[in-house]
């Protein structure tokens, strides 16, 4: 079974040796991946501890791809012009992670870059229904935020589905992002529910070249 427009496919540098990141984003970038998906994390608002401006620069540098940064911090808004600056194409807050979600994506996209807006697996869907008609991006968690490689949550599927009804009558324009647990085995079934981004870190980086990696997800998509 095939689709009319193929899924975006953004790799999350999450799990990629950082000892030889400019090269790990360079084979990326060389198998055909279509963003850079940057997981910065306060160690605050999850349990985990990644990286800020300095290192999304260093990235902007290494590559010509969109870089797709995803803000799990608290307070994200005090933030977004650093992240502009760094070379951010897209910036997306965590609903969550603070008091005023207008506010921040207002912001983004003031500063000229896409604006998107996540929610964890507990969060009501709910929640986008007010800022959809201003986003870009519409990032569903598909596991709870804060590692790689954690397995894909089932209830994700539905919610998928219930979301992509809400985008086609609020935005159609408005893209779809998938987060967390995308593998041969759940890609397909992601794809169908709605998701038009899947983000993947753990079944790209690993002990496979990463274009092998690539290829059996678009395989997956294909015989889905």
């Amino acid at each position: 079974m095939g689709y009319s427009l193929p899924v975006r496919f953004a790799v999350s540098i999450l799990t990629a040796d950082f000892g030889r990141l400019r090269e790990a984003i360079q084979e990326a970038e060389a198998a055909g991946v279509d963003w850079i998906h940057l997981d910065v994390m306060d160690g605050v608002f999850v349990p985990n501890l990644t990286f800020g401006p300095l290192v999304v620069e260093a990235i902007r540098h290494a590559t010509s791809l969109p870089l797709d940064v995803h803000l799990m911090m608290v307070e994200p808004e005090r933030y977004l012009e650093d992240f502009a600056r760094a070379g951010a194409d897209h910036i997306t807050v965590h609903f969550e992670a603070t008091y005023h979600p207008h506010r921040a994506v207002q912001k983004v996209k003031e500063l000229g870059k896409k604006a998107g807006l996540a929610v964890n697996p507990g969060t009501p869907l709910e929640a986008f229904e007010p800022l959809l008609p201003e986003l870009d991006l519409a990032l569903l968690m598909s596991v709870n935020p804060g590692f790689g490689g954690q397995r894909y949550i089932s209830t994700a599927t539905e919610r998928l589905r219930r979301l992509k009804a809400l985008r086609d009558r609020l935005n159609p324009t408005c893209l779809i992002v998938v987060d967390g647990g995308i593998n041969r085995g759940t890609v397909a079934e992601a794809r169908r529910a709605g998701a038009d981004v899947a983000v993947a870190g753990s079944a790209l980086f690993n002990e496979r070249p990463l274009a092998e990696n690539l290829r059996a997800l678009r395989e997956a998509l294909a015989d889905g």
